[in-house]
């Protein structure tokens, strides 16, 4: 079978387009033939040598979707010719961007029939971390102010999906104005310009003056002062990636925050996340965008693209 690897770190140019062993399932693994798998910005530092612990060569992807070629004995939920999609394959298991991937059960759903090969992939990882982060970790209710940076993302266009099919009032930023218009049409109630000189008062404006239950970020660094300020008494941060930078610390005391670091390498579980996607996308309450597709052999370039931005929603490759 045909499957992109890189056999050293490095740039781009180490990525190529190799003929290997088709793998064959485990007692709890099914073997999927893949029709699109995700890009997501941790392949790169993978590729980079940034979590060096790769094992070399790798296959890279995280997510996909496809169908069942076949079934380890043990496996119970799926049979041959199902169309699935998969989250949380780990750098040892070897990656989604092949023609075939062995995947163990616990980390696929069924994937609804209007719902594209391209979409599942697309949804896959972000749409289980959005879902960790606001449903599990944060426990959003209906009603609260929910503050998501990043909304046109891969996990920000999920989230904003996800908190306003929750019933929480959305507030999000993004970085051009065709950007934040195809995220107010995903659901978010409000959304800013992420470079704004005023994002903090603004987004106490979009609320009628009040704070903010949740705050989901991905840039620290970049907006935790902003983030404590618009946050209510008691009120949450969920930060995704990155580490927590130094602050004076007296937000927290005066108004109690609670700051969680989710790192999704501690959820592998991913099932159960899946299939409660599957029900809003059932409900057309959640809608993968997939902002470009990729070849096998242009999966040098995806990477790049990952990196840079400027779209809405996810880049995807199939083989």
């Amino acid at each position: 079978m045909r499957a992109v690897r890189y056999h050293e770190y490095g740039g781009g140019d180490v990525l190529g387009v190799d003929e290997v062993d088709r793998p064959s399932p485990d007692a709890d693994e099914v073997l999927v033939e893949m029709r699109a798998a995700s890009v997501n910005p941790v392949d790169v530092m993978f590729r980079s040598g940034e979590y060096g612990d790769v094992p070399l060569p790798s296959i890279p992807g995280g997510d996909g979707a496809g169908v069942v070629a076949e079934v380890g004995e043990g496996v119970e939920r799926f049979a041959v010719g199902d169309r699935v999609f998969a989250s949380g394959m780990d750098r040892a298991e070897g990656g989604t961007c092949a023609e075939y991937a062995a995947i163990t059960e616990t980390k696929l759903a069924h994937l609804p029939e209007d719902v594209s090969f391209e979409g599942g992939a697309a949804i896959a990882n972000v749409g289980a971390t959005a879902w960790t982060a606001l449903e599990e970790v944060a426990g959003i209710q209906a009603g609260d102010r929910v503050l998501i940076h990043g909304g046109a993302g891969g996990v920000g266009h999920a989230a904003v999906q996800i908190a306003s099919a929750s019933g929480a009032e959305v507030i999000a930023t993004a970085g051009s104005e065709t950007a934040r218009e195809r995220v107010r049409e995903l659901g978010a109630d409000t959304v800013l310009d992420y470079d704004s000189d005023t994002l903090a008062e603004d987004v106490l404006a979009a609320s009628d003056g009040e704070s903010v239950e949740t705050v989901l970020d991905h840039r620290l660094q970049a907006y935790l002062e902003l983030d404590l300020e618009v946050l209510t008494e008691n009120g949450q941060l969920v930060c995704l990636m990155g580490n927590i930078p130094d602050a004076s610390g007296v937000p927290f005391y005066t108004k109690e925050i609670t700051v969680q670091a989710l790192r999704m390498d501690n959820h592998p579980v991913r099932a159960p996340k899946l299939r409660r996607l599957v029900r809003l996308m059932e409900r057309d309450e959640l809608t993968p965008v997939v902002a470009d597709t990729y070849d096998f052999e242009d999966i040098a370039q995806a990477q790049q693209d990952v990196l840079v931005g400027g779209y809405v929603g996810k880049l995807v490759v199939t083989p």
